[in-house]
């Protein structure tokens, strides 16, 4: 009876003149770049009920009853920050530059404090961590009950994830944190509903004997997304994303018809969701791509096309490798003998194909000996001619990859100036742009780098 007559009386109040619900509140504010002051347009600023962009005088209006905005910009730390009236917010712009942290590396203390060494002697200032292996292995303890059914969790290599991230947060540098999506061993071993399988039926390995999970798959999604998700609470700068794409086979079985339009909603749609869920954590999403993606239109038969990947990442990740330009790019017959000159110009291309800034974009760059062309060992001089290039072009940063996570301090012991490096591949050609010239200019720039131990 005493909650019949409550809800009575709270029927009558709404009914009254003059009363009604509390109005959602305004946020309003500005956006600059905390070293120039600056204002920023673009800036995406995110609540739990609500989300708007800074105008281009760096102003904002979002309609929101949250008292906590996350905040992001590509090309600065994303923050999560407390609501004031009127808010003044200020960005840090920041450039990552990381090696590499292997699944296997991670679980040698060693290893890794090797590797922070060198990120501290060499100023650089991030690290791509692997959290999920393409075995399907997880680095840290999963809460995903998915992840235990299937194994994930027998090897973690990153048992005191936690308390390592906050030791590279107070040393500033910048985590990402790598997981592998779609090529999967552990789950689609254990899962073989969620597996890709052969016409025959069996389910399909790749050339490294691993299994995959079918991109099609809506709980492949949410499988890979809560992982993610986990990530991010734990305080990652960044969510990168590998293998977000289809096995490069035509005659394999899928949940739905492997045909091109297919593969690319199916890689979208992922990536969309994914950013959709990440939204409330202060993190930056990625996706590592093919390099001849920045090439062409098509998707390559893998389901990833340049143009619509972009929408749903803060940032794009060209595997530049000059080796894994194995046909060549137009210009360049041998991409190892030009190594500068393919890197320019694949972002250049990149830029073009979709109409995006070169922020947009950082380059995985070949810290590892060659096996397409001549078998040459990458050194200081070829992995500096990669990062003048990527400088030069104005991506957001590079990452430097060695498979093992070798890398010593002979590259940094010498500095290579951009005019030392024999870049006659950078001389301007017709019909380029100025990004070459420019960067032949910049004989007086210095970029130190590790030479990789092969």
């Amino acid at each position: 009876m005493k909650i019949r007559h409550w809800t009575l009386i709270a029927a009558l109040l709404i009914s009254l003149p003059g009363f009604a619900a509390a109005e959602i509140e305004t946020i309003f504010g500005t956006v600059r770049n905390a070293q120039t002051g600056a204002l920023l347009s673009g800036a995406e600023l995110h609540t739990v009920d609500g989300s708007s962009f800074s105008a281009e005088d760096g102003s904002f209006q979002l309609k929101s009853n949250d008292n906590e905005i996350v905040v992001r910009l590509p090309g600065y730390l994303p923050q999560k920050v407390v609501a004031d009236f009127p808010l003044h917010l200020k960005m840090q712009p920041f450039t990552p530059k990381a090696l590499y942290l292997s699944y296997w590396a991670a679980d040698s203390r060693d290893r890794r404090n090797h590797l922070q060494q060198l990120v501290a002697e060499s100023g650089m200032n991030a690290l791509v961590i692997d959290l999920k292996s393409s075995r399907g292995d997880i680095a840290f303890r999963s809460q995903t009950p998915l992840a235990r059914t299937v194994g994930a969790q027998k090897v973690r290599t990153l048992k005191d994830l936690p308390e390592y991230l906050a030791e590279l947060k107070q040393q500033g540098i910048y985590t990402i944190g790598r997981i592998v999506v779609f090529k999967d061993g552990a789950l689609s071993r254990k899962r073989r509903d969620l597996a890709v399988h052969t016409l025959e039926g069996y389910l399909w390995e790749d050339g490294e004997k691993i299994s995959w999970a079918d991109p099609f798959n809506h709980e492949v999604w949410d499988y890979n997304i809560s992982i993610a998700k986990e990530a991010a609470a734990m305080g990652f700068d960044e969510i990168q994303f590998d293998y977000i794409r289809f096995p490069a086979k035509s005659d394999l079985i899928f949940s739905r018809e492997n045909t091109g339009k297919n593969r690319v909603t199916a890689i979208n749609g992922f990536l969309q969701q994914a950013k959709q869920q990440l939204a409330d954590y202060p993190v930056m999403t990625s996706a590592n791509i093919f390099g001849y993606i920045c090439w062409k239109h098509k998707d390559q038969k893998i389901g990833q096309r340049l143009v619509d990947l972009a929408k749903h990442v803060d940032y794009l990740s060209p595997m530049l490798y000059p080796s894994g330009f194995t046909h060549g790019v137009p210009g360049y017959k041998n991409p190892v003998e030009n190594s500068y000159a393919v890197i320019a110009h694949s972002l250049q291309k990149a830029s073009e194909l979709t109409g995006l800034p070169l922020v947009r974009f950082r380059p995985w760059l070949q810290a590892f000996r060659d096996y397409a062309f001549d078998r040459r060992r990458f050194t200081a001089k070829e992995v500096h001619a990669q990062i003048n290039a990527s400088d030069a072009s104005g991506s957001h940063g590079w990452m430097l990859w060695n498979a093992a996570s070798r890398f010593s301090l002979a590259g940094l012991q010498q500095k290579i100036p951009l005019g030392e490096l024999n870049l006659v591949d950078a001389s301007p050609k017709a019909g380029d742009s100025t990004i070459l010239t420019q960067a032949t200019d910049r004989n007086k720039d210095y970029f130190p780098t590790l030479q990789p131990t092969l």
